[in-house]
C-alpha cells in the first residue's frame, strides 16, 4: 500500500525500534511507497511513512533492496556530500563514506554482511541515518 511520507521532524528524529518478523507487510509499504516516488526519491526509511522500526529500502543498482535492522559495521574515505529528502525541505550538507560494510536481516530474518560503494552507499547511510533519528 503506498502510504503518506511523514514530514513530523519530532517523529522522525525519534531512533526506531527494532524490526520484527510482524513487520513485513510494513516492507511492502515501504517498497510500494518508493516506487511511486521513484522519480524523486532512491531511498526511504520506515518512519518515513510513519512507522518506527528499522527497515530501510533502497535502489541498489537499479533493484530494489530491503533491509531490516541495518547496522554499518565499518565505514572508509570520508566525504562531504549534499542531499535532499522527501521528509524535509530543501538539501543539507552532510558527511558521507566512500565505502561501507553493512550488517542486517533479510525477509527470512537472516543476518546477511556486504561492502556497498559509491552512490549505494551514501543511499544506504542516509537511510540507516533515519533509522537512527538522525536528520540531514
Amino acid at each position: 500500500m503506498i502510504r503518506d511520507i511523514c514530514k513530523d521532524e519530532f517523529f522522525l528524529s525519534q531512533k526506531a525500534e527494532p524490526a520484527t518478523a510482524d513487520d513485513l507487510s510494513v516492507a511492502q509499504d515501504l517498497l510500494d511507497t518508493l516506487s511511486a516516488h521513484k522519480d524523486g526519491c532512491v531511498g526511504m526509511a520506515a518512519n518515513m511513512i510513519g512507522v518506527n522500526k528499522r527497515i530501510i529500502a533502497f535502489d541498489n543498482i537499479g533493484e530494489y533492496m530491503v533491509m531490516f535492522n541495518p547496522a554499518i559495521v565499518k565505514k572508509s574515505a570520508p566525504y562531504d556530500a549534499e542531499e535532499g529528502c522527501l521528509s524535509l525541505t530543501g538539501t543539507r550538507k552532510t558527511k558521507r563514506y566512500q565505502t561501507i560494510k553493512v550488517q542486517w536481516q533479510n525477509e527470512q530474518f537472516q543476518t546477511r554482511i556486504k561492502t556497498f560503494t559509491g552512490w549505494t552507499a551514501q543511499i544506504i547511510q542516509h537511510e540507516i541515518d533515519h533509522c537512527e533519528g538522525i536528520l540531514i
